[in-house]
């Protein structure tokens, strides 16, 4: 019974976690021009946003990006989205971040998060690590992961969002 007891605990405490974050955290970052924004602040606008957290030694969070870049412009004009890739890069690599995004064109906005702890408030172990808010900043999904094609499945609750 004790171990029973100690596990309904342990599983109420890592459901209570997962659950604990349902909006965006007040963290001031900088964006790969030194501004300073205050996550929090996204809440605020009435857009569904996708936080990307990636990193320029991470393959497929490249690839994830530069995939997503080919159709972002429609998903702005059709969703009224917002993509925010967050750069995990440390302090000695930070400065990759800006210039492979420059480098590959992307309109993001491009955070750097480089003690990870915006990455850590939301739950986020590695990367890619990918987190949706809906038009009243509630975070609505949180994934993990990427492989081709994936971008696609990102739209449709993007889309769902959006008709909300």
């Amino acid at each position: 019974m004790k171990k029973f007891v100690l596990l309904s605990a342990t599983l109420f405490a890592a459901i209570t976690m997962v659950n604990a974050q349902d909006k965006l955290p007040s963290l001031e970052l900088s964006d790969v021009n030194g501004n300073k924004i205050n996550v929090a602040d996204y809440s605020n606008d009435s857009t569904i946003q996708v936080f990307s957290f990636w990193a320029t030694w991470c393959v497929p969070c490249k690839e994830e990006l530069n995939n997503i870049a080919e159709i972002y412009e429609d998903w702005q004009k059709d969703y009224k989205v917002e993509i925010i890739a967050v750069s995990i890069d440390d302090a000695k690599t930070k400065a990759n971040a800006k210039s492979y995004a420059e480098g590959q064109g992307w309109t993001y906005t491009v955070l750097l998060d480089t003690n990870k702890d915006l990455q850590r408030l939301l739950g986020g172990q590695s990367v890619p690590f990918t987190v949706i808010t809906d038009k009243s900043g509630n975070i609505v999904d949180k994934h993990t992961g990427y492989i081709e094609g994936d971008e696609y499945e990102l739209e449709d609750k993007i889309a769902k969002l959006a008709k909300e």
